[in-house]
């Protein structure tokens, strides 16, 4: 989920990184919480009352990410001196937290409810007609999300790059509206089949279901948070970025040992011990790691932090001339 040359800013890295799909993500819930909310009154849906309490979780996560984002574009001081980058690894994993128990739990123990102690299902149409109003928003927010994601993957796969992104905020967002549009596909057969078949149970069943996708859902967004909150690689093209950068520096011989840490949404620091060629001075080394920063830098200008270790023998041979 990268010194002679200047830092950029914290504000350059970070200002392309948009809230726009947080923001869209939490009015249609604020608008389809309120909706479910009043349905579930009415119509005494045990599914309907998940789905509200899904809804109204997910403006709770929204908010969450916001002040994730927030935080993370602090600049870098001397208690931090990488940045804040990962703060927003933290409350993107806080989300999915809330998501497996302020949603599936809940959803699941309602199910549970409702099959030992079903109660009939009323004013099925208001339930029907507000899930597939709610639906219309939510798919309308899911697509956006895909199209953001589209817009950002390139020609990568879709899941592999869910699966490898950096970006977790729009991961979680994309998430939770996902699990929200198949929640009400469930919900909106669960009333149905309630309706027709006379038996409150099925109701219970489609909020089962719900859970246990809101349950699958937040697991999934857990592990792949998780790895990122611990400290994970860079994207494989700065490796190969730095590969191929290396011939155009001939004083660079050969890199021993490359390291890549991902601090943050467009934050990327590399740690490189590369064999020099023998006889260089002092100067001569260090000029030449400058080159190769500035150079890297401008293939890659998420790599923010830059640090490159000559190897011993290059040191010793620059100390002997």
């Amino acid at each position: 989920m990268t010194e002679g040359i200047a830092l950029p800013s914290v504000e350059g890295v970070s200002a392309h990184h948009s809230t726009s799909h947080i923001l869209q993500a939490l009015v249609a819930n604020l608008v389809i919480a309120s909706g479910k909310g009043v349905a579930a009154v009415l119509t005494g849906s045990g599914a309907l009352l998940a789905e509200t309490l899904h809804s109204a979780a997910d403006c709770g996560n929204q908010l969450l990410l916001l002040l994730g984002v927030k935080r993370s574009r602090r600049a870098p001081d001397a208690s931090h001196p990488l940045g804040y980058g990962r703060a927003l690894y933290f409350w993107s994993f806080m989300v999915a937290l809330m998501l497996f128990a302020g949603g599936g739990m809940f959803s699941i123990y309602e199910g549970i409810h409702k099959i030992r102690e079903p109660e009939p299902i009323e004013k099925v149409w208001i339930g029907l007609g507000i899930l597939s109003f709610s639906l219309l928003i939510e798919g309308w927010a899911t697509l956006g999300n895909i199209r953001e994601l589209d817009r950002r993957r390139g020609s990568v796969p879709f899941f592999r790059y869910l699966r490898e992104t950096k970006d977790s905020d729009l991961v979680v967002i994309f998430g939770e509206n996902a699990a929200a549009t198949l929640g009400l596909i469930i919900a909106l057969g669960a009333l149905v089949v309630s309706y027709y078949t006379h038996d409150a149970r099925w109701d219970a069943i489609g909020s089962l279901f719900i859970g246990f996708v809101l349950v699958g859902v937040a697991i999934f967004l857990a592990i792949e948070v998780k790895s990122l909150l611990v400290g994970e690689a860079a994207d494989p093209s700065i490796a190969k970025a730095i590969e191929e950068l290396l011939p155009a520096h001939p004083h660079m011989e050969e890199m021993l040992q490359l390291i890549t840490l991902q601090q943050g949404p467009g934050e990327v620091m590399a740690a490189i011990k590369i064999r020099f060629a023998p006889a260089l001075t002092a100067n001569e080394v260090c000029e030449a790691i400058n080159q190769f920063e500035a150079s890297l830098r401008g293939r890659c200008p998420e790599v923010r932090w830059c640090f490159v270790e000559p190897d011993l023998r290059a040191v010793q041979a620059s100390k002997a001339a």
